[in-house]
């Protein structure tokens, strides 16, 4: 791969493929996220899975502000939803919201999260008005939930609305609840 061309020269980098001396290189981005882990208060692993999130999601730097969201509820009656918030890949608790559906009545998943969404977002335009960057007047690099298109699909539209420009995907379990997709 050329680097850049000096005094009229290109300079050529090789990245090793296999072999000791890919070892060498990996060994040294371990220690080298490692250490910039160390300044930024994480570990290398939380860095890692930062990074290897950002690269499956296609973003374009490791999202610092992730927040998801779920919907439950008990047999069709009192819908809620939970917002949890991870800051720097780890969980920032003081963040969590709990919400109540208040829209409408019945079970819905895909308008009960369409309407926590516009909440949440009201509630930051009201606290960046004011100046306040904490809690709701901090815009997330990423939001998460719980679901798939159809969820994903109910939100986008309200971001649209509002403004907001967050990339926003859903996550689907299998039937053991463990994220698959």
């Amino acid at each position: 791969r050329w680097l850049s061309e000096k005094a009229g020269r290109r300079v050529q980098t090789v990245i090793p493929q296999k072999g000791d001396q890919y070892d060498l290189v990996q060994m040294c981005r371990a220690n080298a996220a490692e250490f910039l882990a160390q300044h930024a208060g994480r570990t290398g692993r939380e860095t890692a899975a930062l990074d290897e999130l950002a690269r499956l999601l296609g973003l374009g730097r490791p999202p610092q502000y992730i927040e998801a969201y779920d919907i439950s509820n008990t047999a069709g009656t009192e819908n809620v939803a939970g917002m949890v918030v991870f800051a720097d890949g780890r969980p920032y608790k003081p963040a969590y919201r709990k919400f109540k559906i208040k829209g409408f009545l019945g079970q819905d998943d895909y308008r009960s999260m369409a309407e926590v969404l516009e909440r949440r977002f009201d509630e930051y335009k009201k606290h960046s008005e004011a100046g306040d960057p904490e809690g709701f007047g901090r815009l997330p690099d990423l939001i998460l939930l719980d679901g798939g298109q159809g969820q994903v699909g109910a939100v986008l539209p309200v971001l649209e609305k509002m403004g907001i420009t967050v990339p926003v995907f859903g996550m689907v379990k299998d039937g053991k609840h463990r994220t698959r997709a």
